[in-house]
Parts: C-alpha cells; structure tokens; sequence
C-alpha cells in the first residue's frame, strides 16, 4: 500500500522525512543494461521500488501521474548508486541505467498492482 508523504508500506524509509516516497525504473533500460553492457540485473535487485515498461520517467519530472490507485509527482532522476556498482561488482551500472530513474511524491495513496500503467494526468487549471 502506497501512503501519501509516506511511501510505501513496510519500506525501511516509509517514515524517514528525508526521503523520497517512491522510486521507479524502466525495465527496458534493465535489459538494455543486460544487452549492451552484459550486465545482468533483476529488476528486483535494481534498488527501485516500481519497475514500468512503456514509460519515459524522465518525461515525468515536475509532473502528476498515476500507476494503479496511486497519485504522484515526479520530483528527480534516481540515478544508479555506488552501493549497486559495488553489488555487481561494474562500473558500467552508472552508465547502463543514467537517467533511467525516477524519484517520486506520493500525491494520493493507494494500491499498485502488476501491470498497472503509468498514466500522465491532466495539469491543473490556474
């Protein structure tokens, strides 16, 4: 369960204020990784909480969109760290996945659920 200004249930930052509520990746730039690179990486051991297919993320900074029930705000990249170069044991991580992330508010909570989509909303009207 996805909680606004919270992140998702039961993540070891769902109550740390510093933290972002939610980070996703596109998996296409997992099997790019995989057949560029040679590097083999779940999406699972990725590091992100949302793996999306279809998505540009970076399209998404400073806008609305929704996966599933939950509403959110694109606010960043969520670039490849160090801790995952260290897991693989490559450099080429950096690389294979630059820009490929996206850190994310929790606007509305709710559920997501396997092949939800990711859908742009509508900008408010000022």
């Amino acid at each position: 369960m996805a909680q606004a200004g919270r992140g998702l249930e039961g993540d070891r930052y769902s109550n740390d204020p510093e933290a972002c509520d939610i980070t996703l990746v596109e998996l296409e730039a997992l099997e790019k990784l995989h057949t560029e690179y040679g590097v083999a990486l779940r999406p699972v051991a990725s590091r992100r909480q949302v793996h999306v297919r279809g998505a540009k993320l970076a399209d998404l900074i400073g806008r609305r969109f929704r996966v599933g029930e939950v509403e959110c705000e694109g606010e960043e990249h969520c670039e490849p760290c160090q801790h995952l170069v260290g897991l693989l044991g490559t450099q080429k991580v950096l690389k294979g996945l630059l820009h490929t992330g996206l850190r994310a508010r929790i606007v509305k909570g709710g559920t997501i659920r396997t092949g939800d989509p990711v859908e742009l909303l509508a900008a408010a009207v000022v």
